[in-house]
């Protein structure tokens, strides 16, 4: 029979259990740190309103991480949408032409009486014609990729009007999160109405999240919607300007922009995008400015610098 050296035995007996508990000790104080440890979207939520203080005006951001985590900083319902309403526009269209079986391929006769020449219209710059026909997708890819308001006041007054878009939108987004109460031309006619047609930024990005990540409409509408939304010419000094330099991003977008008041406040200047990076990690970033005390060159700046630190601080993270 084997004979054990007792001393030696209660030797390596004290030592593993020296081990066992400082291994304890150590387990617990890697959870106990984890666990008050402040959780990704607070500490970029505190991030972006540090950022969003610096600038004289009110700035709402919500960022959607994965379709899963969100930021919000100051997310009221009392942002100024803009232009950022043909998105919503679109995507009403787009569901009531479903609904009546119709194809986006439809043609319009518009004759020249009937458009705003003192309006923001690449259309009617590129169509000198007496009578102009267009299909009903030329409208949607005008006043998405360009944001024309010509072709967005036509397809209010003749297809799906301002009352039926808000109606629709309400199934897709709370209805708290936004309204939508009168057309481009409304808003051109009288300023201030501009404040009516109003959201959240949540309320934003949830609409263009579920854009990209949900079906709302026909596949092939909506196909239509995000990739004209990739195409958008307008706006590329905000949200896209801190990306436009890197490789294998891919940015789809929507802009708004207001007027400045009599006061020289500028009352709006927004831009909401969803963005996909490499490594397959999806945002939507919106950013809302509401009266602020510049202009816009320095709007968008403010838009592109929340934008970089959004990017940055993902990239760095997942």
């Amino acid at each position: 029979m084997a004979r054990f050296n007792r001393p030696h035995t209660l030797a390596l007996c004290l030592a593993l259990v020296c081990f066992v508990a400082v291994s304890g000790l150590s387990l617990y104080k890697s959870v106990e740190q984890n666990d008050t440890q402040t959780p990704f979207p607070d500490i970029l939520a505190d991030t972006i309103s540090k950022i969003t203080s610096q600038y004289p005006g009110e700035i709402g951001v919500a960022v959607i991480i994965n379709n899963t985590d969100t930021v919000t900083v100051n997310n009221s319902n009392i942002y100024p949408m803009m232009s950022v309403f043909k998105v919503h526009q679109a995507l009403a269209v787009c569901h009531d032409f479903d609904r009546k079986g119709l194809s986006l391929d439809s043609l319009m006769d518009i004759t020249r009486e009937e458009l705003d020449p003192k309006t923001w219209s690449p259309m009617m710059k590129e169509h000198l014609e007496p009578v102009i026909s267009l299909t009903v997708k030329d409208l949607l890819h005008y006043t998405l990729s360009q944001s024309d308001n010509n072709a967005s006041n036509l397809m209010f007054k003749k297809l799906v009007d301002v009352a039926q878009t808000d109606s629709f939108i309400a199934t897709i987004i709370p209805r708290s999160s936004f309204h939508i109460a009168y057309t481009e031309e409304e808003m051109s006619a009288d300023h201030d109405k501009a404040y009516a047609n109003c959201t959240s930024p949540l309320g934003a990005a949830i609409l263009m999240n579920r854009m990209f990540t949900d079906s709302l409409i026909s596949c092939e509408k909506q196909y239509f919607i995000m990739n004209t939304l990739k195409e958008c010419k307008t706006g590329i000094d905000r949200i896209s300007a801190p990306l436009l330099d890197k490789e294998g991003i891919s940015i789809a977008h929507k802009t708004g922009s207001g007027y400045i008041n009599e006061n020289g406040v500028l009352v709006a200047h927004n831009d909401v995008a969803y963005i996909c990076l490499p490594d397959n990690t999806c945002y939507t970033l919106a950013v809302f400015v509401k009266d602020y005390n510049g202009n816009e060159a320095q709007a968008s700046k403010a838009i592109a610098h929340i934008s970089a630190i959004v990017y940055s601080t993902l990239s760095q993270t997942f």
